[in-house]
């Protein structure tokens, strides 16, 4: 009864783990690394062909991308995941395999005049094609048995339709043990979604920690339709566009939702009949998947919503583009506009052409609707970058850069000790994963001094056997080697990194202070003085 770490191992993205119970091999999540890969993350301790099934918490590729790899390399067994997710998983990896060749092709042209090697794509059409026909679904809330000692339960967390925290029961002839896999939680109080539902006992637990070391500022639904309604007018009157980009599914569809109740309420003035485009084949049919899925996902408002007849994300010049003509035309036309396309880290797809068109000019805004993973040119933009490269060509960030901070998909640090709060039974172990280096380490010293759980936060191929929840081996991160022969930055390095992070988060803070007492701002201005006066003597 053992579980290695494999993938989401002091890094956001790649979510895998791998477990071995009563003789059969299995993972929870299989997923894509996107964005800068800090560490070497351990291959799979087995073959593919020897995994019997996955676990899928959630159909973001970060964790769903590799199953198409693993049908490649040999797996032939079974994915378990919620009827939501096995939809969106459908349209989710034919698009992630159309990237691969398209990518591969790309790169095969362009190394034919440099006499570089056939570049093989990481799974094609035919793979994806392939893991498709081995989903199964599950419903919310219902235990089914998975393998021999092994069996599961999905329930709603809240972070995108269909995704589920997993209950996994496990036994060893006299020996049972029992394991909950938060995979991504959402956050309360938004759109569309219900709020993640608790789990009540567990033997261990593994977390999340995406927002570990942070709070979302206070929010509710009509702040944040009232915040992009803000930006809206205020683009829109200086003659530009707002460019967001953002997470084909999930995402789209909330901005969508919420743009909706603009128009309906009349909240951008002088610009009624404003269009929005969704430029993003994939957020279009992730969109008919929201409208169409089991009603258990939803809120009691889009219930109702539905109940009443009415499309939740529909709106009068709502337009959608599907063909690259019609993507292209978006920027010849003058007027000023909504644009949301994918994808929401800028990484690829048609929001680095609309990027292309609209940074450099200072009317328009780009407006960060996510989290922006380290590496990713949407992390490089949010964090102030002068200038960056499309397409091979320098272009200056003029444009206004601003973020729709309440509207995070992901659970900030109090939403994670809630749902660990839910636990009736405490477990006797906490293993952390899917945050940054520095994050993981803070949420789980913060989970040990809040809870008196023996926390960790594993490396990638650490080995633990929860039958007696020993250690049986313990790594350390091996960083990528970067291009230039350099490793990434030391211990010393990422915490000079961490305190540029917390100066970058006092000025916003005192950015939204505009407009509150004048004895808070004193307060805040007294302290701040005093902090930096105290570090001063110190360093300087």
């Amino acid at each position: 009864m053992k579980i290695t770490f494999i993938g989401a191992s002091h890094e956001v993205t790649g979510s895998c783990t791998y477990l071995e119970v009563n003789g059969h091999s299995f993972l929870v999540d299989c997923g894509m690394e996107q964005g800068l890969d800090v560490y070497v993350s351990e291959p799979l301790p087995v073959p593919p062909s020897e995994i019997e099934c996955v676990l899928l918490t959630h159909a973001h590729i970060d964790h769903s991308g590799k199953l198409p790899w693993l049908y490649k390399n040999g797996f032939r067994g079974t994915v378990y995941a919620t009827e939501a997710s096995c939809n969106l998983c459908r349209i989710m990896l034919r698009d992630s395999a159309h990237i691969q060749e398209f990518e591969a092709e790309w790169r095969n042209r362009k190394g034919k005049r440099s006499g570089d090697k056939n570049f093989e794509p990481l799974y094609t059409m035919e793979d994806a094609e392939g893991v498709i026909k081995k989903l199964v679904s599950l419903p919310y809330g219902q235990r089914a048995s998975v393998l021999d000692g092994v069996s599961i339960r999905f329930t709603d967390v809240g972070h995108l339709l269909g995704s589920g925290s997993i209950e996994v029961w496990m036994r060893e002839e006299e020996t049972r043990r029992k394991m909950v896999f938060s995979g991504d939680i959402g956050n309360r109080s938004r759109p569309i979604l219900r709020d993640p539902q608790p789990t009540l006992e567990a033997n261990y637990i593994m977390i999340e920690s995406t927002y570990g070391n942070r709070c979302h500022e206070a929010h509710d639904k009509k702040t944040d339709v009232a915040d992009l309604a803000a930006v809206i007018q205020k683009t829109l009157d200086r003659g530009g566009n707002v460019v967001i980009p953002s997470f084909a599914v999930g995402r789209t569809q909330e901005i969508l939702y919420m743009i909706r109740e603009i128009k309906e309420s009349q909240m951008v003035h002088g610009h009624t009949d404003f269009k929005v485009y969704v430029d993003s084949p994939l957020a279009n049919e992730a969109t008919s998947v929201f409208v169409q899925s089991d009603r258990n996902c939803f809120d009691e408002e889009m219930l109702a919503l539905l109940a009443s007849g009415k499309n939740p994300v529909f709106f009068p010049d709502l337009e959608i583009s599907v063909s690259s003509e019609e993507s292209k035309a978006i920027n010849f036309d003058q007027e000023p506009k909504v644009i949301i396309s994918a994808s929401g880290m800028c990484e690829a797809g048609r929001i680095r052409h609309h990027l292309k068109h609209n940074l450099w000019r200072e009317e328009c805004t780009v407006l960060f609707v996510g989290y922006q993973a380290n590496g990713t040119l949407g992390r490089a933009i949010y964090e102030g970058a002068k200038t960056v490269k499309l397409f091979g060509e320098e272009v200056q960030v003029n444009a206004e850069i601003a973020y729709l901070a309440g509207i995070s998909g992901h659970a900030d640090k109090e939403g994670l000790l809630k749902w660990v709060r839910g636990f009736e039974q405490k477990p006797q172990m906490i293993f952390v994963n899917h945050g940054e280096d520095q994050v993981c380490t803070e949420f789980a010293e913060c989970l040990e001094q809040e809870f008196g759980i023996m926390t960790i936060a594993p490396f990638s191929g650490t080995i633990y056997d929860l039958a007696t929840g020993e250690c049986l081996k313990e790594t350390e991160g091996v960083p990528v080697p970067r291009e230039n022969g350099q490793a990434l930055m030391s211990k010393a390095g990422k915490l000079y990194a961490a305190l540029l992070e917390a100066s970058k988060n006092i000025s916003r803070v005192a950015a939204s202070c505009e407009g509150k007492s004048n004895k808070d701002i004193r307060q805040f201005t007294v302290e701040l003085e005093a902090l930096c006066e105290k570090w001063e003597q110190k360093v300087l």
